[in-house]
């Protein structure tokens, strides 16, 4: 078999499990050569669990048509939003709109650990505690 050529690698956000090929997911898929019914289906198949959690996904298209993804963990900012039970973070500076504790921090930490470039669990927790600081979630021990 001839080796396949690469003709595109891009990342994506949808909800797991719950993709559809409307708009912006689909125009998006067929701009770089992905089938949009074929992805989403397999999408929704590999993410059935999540259950509509955001997720990041890297795809790699080839110049047959053919493609590969993979899924990646919620965006730090969306587990965020989740623990602190939000529905966005604050726009401006220093104005406060929920709080987290440490160990929900390190809950975060360790679900996103494959993905942040940390080399433990508590500097992965410290980066965290950091995203959700610039969002205006207060971090509190507990």
């Amino acid at each position: 078999m001839a080796k396949k050529e690469v003709s595109h690698v891009f990342k994506i956000m949808a909800p797991g499990g719950a993709a559809t090929p409307a708009p912006p997911l689909g125009p998006v898929l067929g701009a770089k050569g992905v089938n949009p019914g074929q992805f989403i289906q397999q999408f929704n198949a590999a993410t059935a669990h999540l259950n509509g959690k955001i997720v990041g996904c890297i795809v790699t298209s080839y110049s047959d048509r053919s493609f590969e993804f993979e899924v990646k963990s919620s965006p730090a900012s969306v587990l965020i939003k989740e623990a602190a039970g939000i529905s966005k973070g604050s726009g401006r500076p220093q104005e406060p709109v929920g709080k987290i504790t440490r160990e929900q921090c390190r809950k975060i930490a360790e679900e996103k650990m494959a993905d942040l470039n940390a080399i433990s669990l508590e500097a992965a927790a410290e980066v965290i505690a950091g995203t959700a600081r610039s969002m205006g979630v207060t971090v509190v021990e507990g």
